[in-house]
């Protein structure tokens, strides 16, 4: 599919400008650099979409992907990026993935917890942030587990350490990182769910999908998506297929 920017600039861009919604609550996707300026895989596709539609680009910055769900009926962006989610296919619409990340959870080396499927047991409590990909699956999927919900997905681990929780679920690489910064902490092999990543758009602006679909299959297949993963310490090997 040939992708018009005209018509894309036409359908999206208001004013001038490509106004990107940015979630720094997932790390892996997005980061403050050490001016805070945005940075990540998602601000360099934001980026370049905008340089190619001849727009100025507009970061509008989140701390949690249900706030840029919240927003998405109010005129707040234009573009965004999220994991994929029935509930969330209510207010916004959805690409095809551009990466793959799990969802497992980070427990204590000294506790009873070694697999996956040990966390859903009865009296279990886990922390969750609140609206994220893994509340969203876990909420459908858990049978027996408590899951308690903080603002942010940081904050998750913050309520998993202070109130004694049997876990906190969450985006592994985070997580792991979470396990080098306190002694005792370790995260699980395997996941729970792969949370698959894509472009959004707002519900009302639903006709500029197909060309925000071709213009991600397209960064995919040329590399950019695995460069910009690289340029943010990231592995290249989280690309969708």
């Amino acid at each position: 599919m040939n992708i018009d920017f005209n018509q894309l600039r036409t359908q999206l861009s208001v004013a001038g400008k490509l106004r990107a919604a940015i979630n720094y609550g997932n790390p892996v996707l997005a980061q403050r650099g050490p001016n805070g300026e945005a940075q990540g895989v998602s601000v360099a596709l934001a980026s370049d979409l905008a340089r190619r539609m001849g727009v100025e680009l507009e970061v509008v910055p989140f701390e949690a992907a249900g706030a840029v769900v919240d927003a998405a009926a109010q005129d707040a962006w234009d573009i965004g990026f999220l994991a994929i989610d029935p509930k969330r296919a209510e207010e916004v619409s959805f690409t095809t993935p551009y990466v793959l990340i799990e969802g497992t959870y980070l427990v204590r080396e000294d506790g009873p917890y070694h697999e996956i499927g040990q966390l859903d047991a009865a009296g279990v409590r886990i922390a969750v942030g609140k609206g994220a990909a893994y509340d969203l699956y876990l909420s459908r999927s858990l049978q027996h587990a408590e899951l308690l919900r903080a603002p942010t997905s940081a904050e998750a681990v913050d309520l998993f350490l202070e109130q004694g929780l049997d876990a906190a679920a969450g985006v592994r690489q985070p997580l792991e990182a979470a396990a080098r910064m306190h002694a005792g902490l370790k995260v699980l092999p395997g996941h729970f769910t792969a949370i698959r990543q894509a472009m959004v758009v707002p519900g009302a602006k639903a006709q500029a999908l197909p060309w925000v679909q071709a213009y991600l299959e397209a960064q995919k297949a040329s590399g950019f998506v695995a460069q910009a993963l690289r340029d943010s310490g990231q592995g290249a090997d989280l690309v969708a297929p």
